[in-house]
């Protein structure tokens, strides 16, 4: 090193864990959240799946420690009572959801991998919350498209999280506005997608993240301008967003 040349700066490590989603650039910041505030407070049946969890191959889809957290918490804070689902995967941030609603909550749970589904329910089923969850195996929208033509489903759910395929968000919110009972939150999971929302046009991402992007750029815009919700997007997780309905 020459003698007036600057130290080189490193740079924050990004966080390698197993199934692990967060925007934080440190990993000392990120492991802290988890060991201080995550980890002592999840409880034993979260912690068991999402150690089961980090064993499957897809691991990369299921929801992040903190933000299981945070949905507990957050479906609590609203007194929810009938929720939704749409992508399940194991189940982790199913098994959040249940836990937070109270003996004769429901969740309606959809998503296209009954297999997937089944690595968690054991877990769920010691847990004494399987009867809590009403499971649809197959595609969200001829169910959603059910649930719209009855007026009666309209307006009955207090909470709905999407995290399923990203090319049919808009699809999906279309349908979720009229499910969702005024003053009801809806969460859209990854509405930062890796970060790739703010990315060159031309930046090095991978094939799966730069096909969604695109859409996931189209929900954020129709969001931002949808008068019918209050929105709040959250750098938790890989991001999401919850839109509050008003009309």
């Amino acid at each position: 090193m020459a003698a007036n040349a600057e130290p080189q700066q490193t740079q924050p490590a990004k966080h390698s864990e197993v199934g692990h989603k967060s925007l934080l650039q440190s990993d000392a910041l990120y492991q802290y959240i988890l060991e201080t505030s995550v980890y002592p407070r999840e409880p034993e049946p979260m912690k068991e799946l999402r150690e089961i969890t980090a064993k499957h191959p897809w691991n990369l889809m299921t929801t992040s420690a903190d933000e299981g957290q945070f949905l507990n918490m957050l479906l609590k804070l609203i007194n929810a009572k009938n929720t939704m689902e749409i992508g399940v995967y194991t189940g982790y941030s199913l098994l959040a959801t249940a836990l937070a609603l109270p003996d004769d909550g429901k969740i309606l749970a959809m998503d296209i991998n009954r297999e997937n589904f089944e690595i968690g329910l054991p877990v769920i089923q010691k847990a004494g919350l399987a009867h809590k969850i009403d499971f649809r195996e197959g595609p969200a929208l001829p169910l959603l498209d059910q649930l719209v033509q009855d007026e009666k489903n309209h307006g009955t759910y207090d909470f709905i999280f999407v995290d399923a395929d990203k090319d049919n968000y808009i699809n999906y919110h279309k349908r979720l506005i009229d499910l969702v009972k005024v003053g009801g939150l809806i969460g859209y999971d990854n509405t930062l997608w890796n970060g790739s929302v703010v990315a060159p046009a031309d930046a090095p991402l991978r094939k799966y993240v730069r096909y969604y992007r695109d859409f996931v750029l189209e929900l954020n815009k129709a969001l931002a301008v949808d008068p019918r919700i209050e929105i709040c997007m959250l750098p938790v997780g890989d991001g999401i967003t919850l839109c509050r309905r008003v009309s």
